[in-house]
C-alpha cells in the first residue's frame, strides 16, 4: 500500500513577522466612512420604519400605563428625597430610561448580529474601503439613533398623558441619546462574542433584568440591602435614571456629573472591548 503523505507542517511566523501584526488592542482607526454605513442602515429601515417604532414603542407604553396606573393606585405616592411624587411620575422617569436601553441592545444585538455572521453585509463592506472600525462605530450609532427614536416617542405620549409637564425635560434628549449609545457599545461586545441568537438569552437574564430591579426604576433603591445598593451606585442604568428622573421632577439631577462620567466610562471601555473582540472574530 502506498504510505501516507505526512502532514504539511504549519507555517510558523517569526518575530519580526509577529511584531508587525497590528494589536487588537490598538486605538480605534475611523474616519468619516462610517457615515455611509449608517446611511445605508436608515435606508434599509425605511422600508420598515412603522412596523418597527410600533413593536419599539407599544411595549414599554403598555407597561408604562399597567404599571403606573393600575399599579400606582395600590402604591400611591412615593417619597423621593424631600419631595413625594405620583407613582406614574416615578416609574416614568424611570423607565423611560429602561426603554432607550432595550431599544439600543436589540438593535445592536440581533439586527447588528444578522448583519456581521447571518447576511454576511459587514463582509461585503469591507470590500469597499470602509475599515472594520468604521463599520463598527456606525453600528453603534445606529442603535442609538434608533433607540432616541423609540425614547422621544415615548416622552411625547407622557406628555400628552399629563405625567409631566417639565420644561427640563427638553434635556433629557440628549441625555437618552447619551444611554443609548452606553448600552450600544455593551451589547456589541456580546455581539462580538455571540455564535449564535440564543447566546443573547445570557445578556438580557443575567445582565439586563437584575439591573432593571436594581436600579431604581420600580421602586427606590434605598429598599435594597446596603451590599446591593452600594453595588447598584455603578450601573449604568442607575446613573442614567438618576440623571433622567429629577427632569421629570422639574428639578436638577444631584451629582451629574458623577453620573455622566460613569456613563462616559461604560461607553469607552464598552466600544474599545467590543472593537478588540470583533476584530479577533473577524482575523479569525
Amino acid at each position: 500500500m502506498p504510505e501516507s503523505t505526512p502532514p504539511m507542517p504549519l507555517p510558523t511566523l517569526t518575530p519580526m513577522q509577529a511584531a508587525k501584526i497590528p494589536s487588537l488592542w490598538r486605538a480605534p482607526e475611523l474616519s468619516m466612512r462610517w457615515w455611509p454605513v449608517f446611511l445605508r442602515n436608515l435606508l434599509v429601515w425605511r422600508k420598515l420604519a412603522i412596523p418597527s417604532l410600533v413593536g419599539n414603542i407599544a411595549d414599554p407604553l403598555i407597561a408604562l400605563v399597567a404599571f403606573g396606573y393600575g399599579l400606582g393606585a395600590l402604591v400611591g405616592d412615593v417619597k423621593l428625597g424631600g419631595a413625594t411624587v405620583p407613582y406614574v411620575v416615578y416609574l416614568g422617569g424611570g423607565y423611560i430610561c429602561t426603554s432607550a436601553m432595550n431599544a439600543a441592545s436589540f438593535e445592536a444585538l440581533y439586527s447588528a448580529f444578522s448583519r456581521m455572521h447571518v447576511q454576511k453585509t459587514w463582509d461585503g463592506i469591507m470590500n469597499a474601503p470602509v475599515s472594520l472600525d468604521n463599520i463598527l462605530f456606525a453600528e453603534m450609532l445606529w442603535a442609538a439613533y434608533k433607540s432616541i427614536l423609540t425614547s422621544v416617542a415615548i416622552l411625547g405620549v407622557m406628555l400628552a398623558l399629563g405625567i409631566s409637564h417639565s420644561p427640563k425635560l427638553l434635556l433629557a434628549v440628549p441625555v437618552l441619546l447619551g444611554v443609548g449609545i452606553t448600552f450600544s457599545c455593551i451589547a456589541l461586545i456580546f455581539n462580538a462574542l455571540a455564535k449564535g441568537y440564543d447566546f443573547f438569552t445570557y445578556y438580557f437574564t443575567l445582565f439586563m433584568t437584575p439591573m432593571m430591579f436594581l436600579s431604581g426604576v420600580f421602586f427606590p433603591r434605598e429598599q435594597l440591602p446596603t451590599v446591593l445598593r452600594v453595588a447598584s451606585d455603578w450601573l449604568p442604568l442607575t446613573n442614567a435614571v438618576e440623571l433622567v428622573r429629577p427632569l421629570f421632577m422639574d428639578q436638577w439631577p444631584a451629582h451629574a456629573l458623577h453620573h455622566a462620567l460613569v456613563l462616559a466610562a461604560y461607553t469607552v471601555a464598552g466600544f474599545w472591548v467590543a472593537l478588540a473582540l470583533t476584530r479577533r472574530r473577524f482575523r479569525g
